[in-house]
């Protein structure tokens, strides 16, 4: 690529290149010192266009880059104001406009190839425009501002007007475009909706109209538009009432009634993505989803194009070019692309068809025709394609991509794509000379592409892609060699000897720290990289060396800036390190030198980790009074910091002299002003005259080193664009690179005024270090060039390899592990040397060389290691096998003190952490149930619970009641106080119009009047509920006929909500009533259960007593206390609860002993049981105790022995019998007692049987109540919905109204201004006519020959000139409107084609030449008076049309006022009807309304009447009935007689004969024990079914019950089989180290018989074996004291149940 050296600047006249020292004083040398733009690269995915049809043009940072497409010469523009922003082309005019990005921007307009300033557009934008567009026709221009105005504006450029404008708050554009056969017409396009807009035009006035259009869904469809705020039909619901648009209903009124959408209705739209206009002004749209949009922009109607469908065979090769595409791009691992939808982003019409492109970076060809398309692919670029954009001529189509690569594509030729431009879209990050440094400079973007320029004209020569995140680069002075750096921490070598074909030759991994800059000193002897966290590493620069790392320094603080500064004459690099002490508000500097000998002898200035010896570097340290950002140092130990604090370039002189009273701290010499802001940081020239300063605003200043005066100053980038990231010097002095940060230009500027002194000292300088450089240089490119070109492993990179091979180790010995197989030593580094860091290789190369140094230390230390864990593990094993009370705990066998404390220590810490953490829980759920148990139990004044049966499963709930607030109350006596005072005046009323009403019909309606009243209090039909007779007082309530108020309504809800209070309360007292019976029978029960207790205990039989009980429904207090029972987890105890807890047991373990020490409690129960008394209860526990000669044979008995005998045998009976009596009676007695328990209970359960139907009829009437009061609230909403509506109507309406206004006035001004330009037509007309008629006048001196051949030149007319674009036949808008602005043009074109006409080839022979001339005037004249006829009917036509359209928007306002009078009266009809038909509840018993279907019949034409005619009648009818009814009854009774006599004859006969068998079976029947159950038992066979299903349920229970015991044993048997395979394995394994251990013993019983210590371990073992039988000791008594507690706690739990039974 060449590019011409012109370059002109864009801004205004005021911003020359002036330099002017800070305060004031002018710069001796700022009129002759200047800076110029040599040339820009870069690129920008902004914008693209043809400014004719050879040069495109594109925006890039500061600049406006014209690249001609044949010769690849480059043209810049400057924007002097900055950045620039929004841009646009026209070709056709070959005019381009941008914006600038400062605040209150201006549009440009300047023309080509002049590039001359024709005007600045000045709106109301503050900060930024977005877009920019020129009309295909005519001098127009459309502008879109950012936020905060978002505005749309269009412009006459040629006249500088602003034609008109329009705001869209808050709506962010994508493009804009003129329609090219309308210029009226213009498309707005943001991510999710496209709009219309038209420029109507009144002659000098214009207006901006908005036509949106409503696009296809996401699934493409085209739903109906549905207007929500006026519905196409109303339908009417008799009961919901009229259907009412979503925003009356959400209560909407303002603007957002007419728009409000509710959520369900909104679906999601497509997304724009590119659009072009056609020769049919239709648009095309491509979207995100994948369909192409036709828009009418007439009509704003879309339809979805679809693809044609393709024959048999085209599909199947199209579907096999498919499959092949995917698996290329299968196997390349990028993504597969549908090439049947593909994504557009771009778009460019032809008279062919349409191209477009997207992501998959194909051309594809549409040819559409009946909404149908067929595609094709005509190229692919396999980049991601952002723009098409054709040349005026429409013979090229230029392809950008957004990697910053340029095609052309001739679609005539239909051939390949050829590549134009060939830019990176990355930012450029460095760039440097190349030396020598006057022929050429090497840049590297961020992306890691690194191009090689020709530096006079900025040719980019080659470029080489390192695939790599770049950070820094430099160029070697003393070869042609280049370094990168990158952010993984590598330093990649390039060799550029040619500079055609650079390529890479070495690289080196130096750590895992990015590499933040790279800095050669001027010999080109060393290069330094700055690394992050402080470390600078020292690289030998030549290629012979093979770029060796010498060694690295690492500092405390981090790294600002470096500088090196070279010192020829004693052969030492100086380089400057500017820290950032974060302590203090200082700079600090260090300097270290670095003499030749570091590269010949590196051993003796590194240590084995490769870092620099401070001592050999000669470390210098300072501190400065100001923080910098940028230090640089001359040679006169002279340093200049930009200082960060405040715009100041410090000047500081390093010698002991400038010290303060701090020894330590340097002060400035002097401050230099700054004109610049924001960070900066300098750059010193080669020559170390010229100090470069760079900041974030763009300016690059140039100040002379020894007195700081401003040499001279360049805006090459601006703020918006991120600054200036770097600038370099050439060697020469000549050319100084900058680049910018974020705005992608790189700019090489040259000087275009200077002294010849400082051409000279630079020239001088830079022939000097060329005599030093010239050798060196030639010989390492010699090395350079035989250097083998480096292979690019991708594996070898850091991120193919795992993280933890690239983690740095610490610099000690020490970091090695010992495995536990065999001991080896393993390095924390196992990868291979090549990918490993520089830094890992030399602690590896150390820590194999410590190994190595003590190996046989290691082996020892490893041996011992070995030996001690063979010995504890053999304890541990052996503490295994002997007796639990022997066992020492694991914790006892660790070595690692340290290790167990921390583990303990870390174990508190988490259990102070789960503690904390529960604590936190437990005070959240505390507060929870504080809450729920405030709103749902403290504030209730009637607490929820339950009554339940005893025997039924029945349950009964009372009603949770709040108290009802203070409010509440007010407003209820409010209503109340209203209502007494409304029956008070009803009644005088009526009093009144008794006494005054004369006629009888006045009293018969007053008659019936009391009636009804009368009637009403008594009738529940009328009321609609029962309410009044479960505890509500009705009469206080409105008649439901008189519910016709918006505040009767809200008054009878107040009262329904009293009653249902009232019923409510009413209810619940009789709950609480049969809640207190139940606990009295509770009681009851509780008292006789005791009794039968005790007649169990003396019957000595084991029976369950039923004992009932209150549940948790039926006290829900109980649910708010905790019992200890529920508690399942050992409740915690502190110190001092469990010595007191300790204390108590003793106590009771005392007490206890004493009891079973007192001997007369003994005595009594051995001699009389225990009691003194016997009692009658006693009476079944006497015994009679027999003879003492009972153990004697009977015949030995003497006489006296035989009576006692006798006696004894007597006494037993009648104490027998005794004891059956008062058996016979205790049962008795306790059948009573379960009969009247059984009584009781079932009388308690018949009551809450009772109150359960009561609360069901309840619930019935609060259901009653509750549906009036929903029916009034359905109504009040109703009523609220329409007053919305009506409101929404109303604020419509005005709206309309001036819109109307506004419409009517413009149209009496448009009729005004056409009447008064239909007078300017007319004379125009009339003067163009007198023209005519004044030819004969005016030449009537002409011979009548002549003249008529005059009169007929003066009729003939040239031919219409076109333009050379009309004439283009590829031009798809060459037949395209023009506009009233055209005439200018047109009159100056027909003028020139006059020319022609006005020659003297066209005289008449014979004619004078001077009337030749007369006549050529006055025929000129007619032309321009016949153009300026032509111009003014168009204007006139225009500006009937604009009146038209008014008019017809005042006609289509009119008849939206109408059908919003229609509406209102509707609603207003609504409204009265809503007052009228009232919604009345009716209460008609079960049974009454008979409906032979489901459906609701129609009530309609039904009428309500009083129910006394319809009684009357009935009663009538019921009479004639009745009548009827006795005669037949008599009739009936008689035969009725005769039948019943036969009946009951024939009956009593058969019971004969059933008396008869019944007496012979009771004579054959035998008597059995079932038979004898069956006889005494009332229920038999209830008890026989009891039975039966007892035995079923207990057979069910059993049969689970044994498939239960059936899988527990299976897998018991399962487990017992896995048990016997591991004990078999567990045994195997103990018998090999059975084996081994008997080896063992047997050799340690060998030593222990050599060594003879049998008394030492002898006296050992009985130690332990002492110390063992102690622990065990005391563990078995601890045991007993915890069984001794747990039998006093069991004891303390009895009594206390026993003395506190409830709790």
């Amino acid at each position: 690529m060449e590019a011409a050296g012109e370059v002109w600047s864009a801004g205004p006249a005021s911003e020359e290149l002036r330099a002017e020292v800070p305060g004031g004083r002018l710069c001796p040398s700022a009129d002759e010192a200047a800076l110029e733009v040599s040339w820009v690269q870069g690129f920008s995915n902004k914008n693209f266009g043809f400014i004719n049809n050879q040069t495109v043009c594109y925006p890039c940072g500061n600049y406006i880059l014209f690249l001609d497409i044949e010769t690849k010469k480059t043209t810049v523009l400057q924007c002097q104001t900055g950045q620039v922003g929004a841009f646009a082309v026209n070709g056709n005019s070959q005019v381009l406009a941008f914006s600038d990005r400062k605040l209150n921007p201006i549009i440009y307009i300047y023309t080509f190839p002049e590039l001359s300033k024709l005007t600045e557009l000045k709106g109301n934008a503050q900060l930024d425009y977005t877009l920019l567009a020129f009309s295909f026709a005519g001098p127009y221009l459309a502008s879109y501002s950012s936020i905060p105005e978002f505005v749309l504006s269009v412009w006459n450029w040629q006249e500088n007007i602003l034609l008109c404008s329009e705001s869209q708050p808050g709506v962010t554009a994508t493009s804009l475009s003129f329609n090219p056969m309308n210029w009226q017409q213009l498309c707005f396009v943001n991510e999710s909706s496209v709009t219309i807009w038209h420029i109507e035009r009144n002659n000098d006035e214009h207006h901006l109209k908005r036509n949106p259009v409503k696009l296809p869904d996401g699934q493409g469809s085209i739903s109906p538009h549905k207007d929500l705020f006026f519905p196409v039909s109303h339908s009417e619901d008799p009961y919901h009432g009229p259907d009412l648009p979503v925003s009356a209903i959400a209560g909407l009124v303002g603007d957002e009634a007419e728009t409000f959408m509710p959520r369900n209705y909104i679906k999601p739209s497509v997304h724009p993505t590119a659009h072009c206009w056609t020769a049919a002004s239709e648009i095309y749209m491509g979207c995100k989803e994948g369909y192409v949009l036709a828009i009418d922009a007439e009509t704003c109607s879309v339809s979805v194009l679809q693809q044609k469908p393709l024959p048999e065979y085209m599909r199947k090769i199209s579907d096999v070019v498919s499959y092949v595409r995917r698996e290329v791009q299968k196997k390349k691992g990028s993504k597969p692309k549908d090439l049947q939808k593909p994504v557009l982003f771009a778009m460019a019409f032809c008279n062919e068809g349409l191209y477009a492109a997207g992501s998959e970076g194909i051309l594809f060809f549409y040819h559409i025709k009946d909404l149908q398309y067929e595609m094709k692919i005509c190229a692919d670029i396999l980049q991601p394609i952002s723009s098409l954009i054709f040349s005026p001529n429409y013979t090229v189509l230029l392809l950008v991509t957004d990697q910053g690569t340029v095609y052309t594509y001739k679609p005539a030729h239909s051939g390949e794509a050829v590549k134009l431009l060939d830019a990176c879209s990355s930012y450029f990050l460095a760039a440097d000379f190349l030396t020598p440094g006057n022929t050429y400079c090497v840049s590297v973007t961020i992306s890691g592409e690194v191009q090689v320029w020709f530096l006079e004209d900025g040719t980019c020569l080659s470029k080489l892609n390192l695939d790599i995140e770049a950070t820094a680069m430099a160029c070697c002075p003393s070869s042609n060699s280049v370094a990168v750096g990158t952010k993984r921490g590598q330093i990649y070598f390039l060799d550029v000897t040619k500079v055609e074909a650079p390529r890479v030759v070495h690289r080196i991994f130096l750590s895992k720290f990015p590499v933040l800059s790279l800095h050669y000193d001027q010999s080109g002897q060393f290069l330094i990289a700055r690394a992050t966290e402080g470390h600078i590493f020292i690289l030998d620069a030549r290629p012979s060396k093979l770029f060796q790392v010498l060694g690295y320094v690492v500092l405390a603080d981090d790294v600002l800036d470096l500088s090196v500064v070279s010192d020829f004459k004693n052969d030492l690099v100086e380089v400057v390190i500017l820290l950032n002490v974060a302590e203090v508000q200082r700079a600090r500097l260090e300097i270290f030198c670095l003499s030749s000998a570091l590269a010949t002898d590196n051993d003796k200035y590194v240590n084995e980790q490769g870092m620099l010896n401070a001592s050999a570097i000669k470390k210098e340290q300072y501190d400065l009074d100001y923080p910098l950002s940028s230090a640089v140092r001359l040679k006169d130990n002279i340093v200049y910091g930009y200082c960060t604090c405040a715009p100041f370039i410090c000047k500081y002189h390093l010698s002991e002299e400038n010290m303060l009273e701090d020894p330590s701290v340097f002060l400035s010499e002097k401050r230099t002003p700054s004109n610049q802001f924001g960070s900066g940081f300098l750059c010193l020239s080669p020559n170390s005259r010229w100090l470069a300063s760079a900041a974030k605003d763009g300016v690059l200043f140039i100040y002379h080193t020894f007195t700081m005066d401003i040499l001279a100053q360049k805006h090459c980038h601006s703020y918006e664009g991120g600054g200036i990231r770097s600038m370099v010097f050439s060697l020469d002095g000549k050319f100084i690179l900058v680049n910018g940060k974020n705005d992608g230009a790189l700019v090489c500027l040259k000087w275009k005024k200077l002294k010849k002194m400082e051409i000279k000292e630079a020239a001088f300088h830079w022939q000097s270090l060329l005599a030093i450089l010239n050798k060196s240089t030639s010989n390492e490119n010699i090395v350079l060039k035989s250097m083998a070109e480096w292979q690019f492993d991708p594996e070898s990179t850091l991120e193919s390899l795992p993280e933890e091979k690239f983690k740095e180790v610490p610099l000690k010995s020490s970091n090695v592990e010992v495995t536990e197989e065999d001991g080896n030593v393993t390095s924390l580094y196992s990868a291979s040397t090549n990918d490993m860091t520089w830094i890992g290789q030399k602690i590896k190369k150390v820590i194999r060389e410590e190994t190595q140094r003590f190996a046989n230390q290691k082996k020892e230390l490893q041996m011992g290691i070995k030996k001690l864990r063979k010995t504890i593990q053999k304890m541990m094993h052996e503490n295994e096998q002997v007796p639990d009370i022997e066992k020492l705990e694991q914790q006892e066998f660790n070595l690692d003190i340290e290790e167990q404390e921390r583990a303990q220590a870390k174990a508190e810490r988490e259990v102070a952490r789960v503690r904390k953490e529960i604590e936190m829980e437990n005070l959240a759920n505390c507060y929870l149930q504080d809450v729920i148990k405030h709103e749902c139990w403290d504030a209730m004044c009637v607490k929820g619970r339950a009554v339940k049966c005893f025997h039924m499963a029945c349950e009964v709930r009372n009603y949770p009641l709040k108290e009802r607030s203070e409010e509440e109350l007010e407003t209820l006596e409010k209503v109340l106080r209203l209502k007494k005072i409304e029956t008070a005046d009803l009644k005088v009323q009526k009093k009144n119009l008794e006494i005054e009403s004369e006629t009888v019909l006045s009293k018969e309606e007053g008659e019936k009047a009391e009636e009804v009243m009368a009637d009403d209090s008594a009738s529940y039909c009328l009321i609609g509920s029962l309410s009044s007779q479960y505890g509500g007082d009705t009469s206080i309530l409105y008649h439901q006929w008189d519910l016709q108020t918006r505040e009767q309504k809200v008054n009878q809800i107040v009262l329904l909500k009293d009653i249902i209070y009232k019923v409510k309360t009413a209810f619940n007292k009789e709950f609480d009533i049969v809640a207190r019976q139940k606990e009295q029978e509770i009681a009851r029960v509780k008292e006789r259960n005791l009794r039968i207790r005790e007649i169990l205990a003396q019957l000595d039989l084991q029976v369950e007593v039923w004992e009932p009980a209150l549940t948790d429904d039926e006290i829900p207090e109980r649910a708010l206390t905790v019992q200890d029972s529920e508690i399942k987890v050992e409740k915690y105890l502190n110190q001092q609860e469990r010595e007191k807890a300790e204390m108590l047991v003793k106590l009771e373990m005392e007490r206890r002993l004493a009891t079973m020490d007192n001997e007369r409690l003994r005595a009594l129960n051995d001699m009389m049981g225990g009691v003194l008394e016997v009692k009658k209860e006693d009476i079944l526990k006497m015994d009679i105790p027999p003879p003492p000669f009972i153990s004697k044979p009977e015949h030995v008995w003497n006489d006296e022995e035989k009576k006692i005998f006798r006696e004894h045998e007597k006494k037993v009976k009648e104490l027998n019998e005794e004891k059956e009596k008062y058996r016979r009676a205790l049962e008795n007695e306790m059948k009573k007692l379960e009969t009247s328990i059984q009584e009781t209970t079932q009388n308690f359960d018949e009551t809450v049987c009772k109150l359960s139907e009561r609360k069901v009829k309840l619930e019935m009437v609060i259901y009653q109540e509750e549906l009036k009061i929903v029916n009034l609230v359905y109504a009040l909403l109703l009523n609220e919905e329409l007053d919305t509506r009506e409101a929404g109507l109303h604020n419509f309406l005005m709206k309309k109204e001036k819109e109307k206004v506004k419409t009517a006035r413009t149209i009496q001004t448009t009729k005004n201004k056409i009447e008064a330009y239909i007078d300017t037509y007319e004379n125009a007309i009339a003067e163009e006519k007198n023209l005519e008629c004044g030819f004969t006048k005016e030449f009537a001196d002409v011979p009548a020959n002549l003249l008529d051949e005059l009169f007929q030149l003066y009729k003939h007319r040239p031919k219409t000139p076109m333009t050379e674009m009309l004439l283009d036949t590829a031009n798809p808008y060459g037949d395209c409107s023009g506009s009233a602005e055209d005439y200018k043009d047109a009159l100056a074109l027909l003028m020139k084609a006059m020319d022609e006409l006005d020659s003297p080839e066209h005289m008449p022979k014979g004619l004078d030449p001077s009337i030749w001339e007369h006549f050529c005037l006055a025929r000129r004249n007619k032309v321009e008076s016949e153009e300026l006829v032509k111009w003014k009917a168009l204007t006139l036509a225009e500006m009937q049309a604009f009146l038209q359209r008014r008019m017809d928007d005042n006609e289509k306002i009119k008849s939206e006022i109408e059908d919003i009078f229609q509406e209102l009266t509707w609603l207003q009809e609504e409204m009265m009807k809503l007052q009228l038909n009232l919604t009345v509840q009716f209460l008609l018993k079960q049974g009454q309304v008979e409906l032979e279907s489901t459906e609701i019949p129609d009530y309609t034409d039904a009428i309500l009447i009083n129910k006394s005619v319809i009684e009357e009648l009935n009663c009538s009818i019921m009479a004639q009935g009745e009548k009827k009814i006795a005669s037949m009854v008599e009739c009936k009774d008689f035969s009725k007689g005769i039948f019943q006599l036969e009946w009951e004859h024939k009956k009593m006969r058969m019971q004969i004969e059933d008396l008869k068998q019944k007496a012979r079976d009771i004579v054959t029947l035998p008597i059995s024990k079932d038979r004898q159950l069956f006889l005494t038992v009332l229920n038999y066979d209830n008890r026989i079914a009891h039975h039966i299903s007892v035995m079923e349920q207990t057979l069910g229970i059993m049969d689970k019950l044994h498939k239960k015991n059936v899988k527990n044993r299976q897998k018991r048997i399962k487990e017992l089989e896995k048990c016997i395979s591991l004990k078999k394995q567990t045994n195997y394994e103990l018998s090999l180290e059975l084996k081994e251990m008997l080896v063992s013993v047997s050799e340690r019983r060998h030593i222990f018989e050599a060594a003879d210590t049998q008394h030492v371990s002898e006296k050992i073992a009985k130690q332990r074996y002492g110390e063992i039988l102690k622990q065990k000791h005391l563990r078995g008594l601890v045991k007993e004291q915890e069984e001794q507690f747990e039998i006093l706690q069991a004891e303390v739990e009895r009594l206390r149940s026993r003395t506190f039974p409830i709790l």
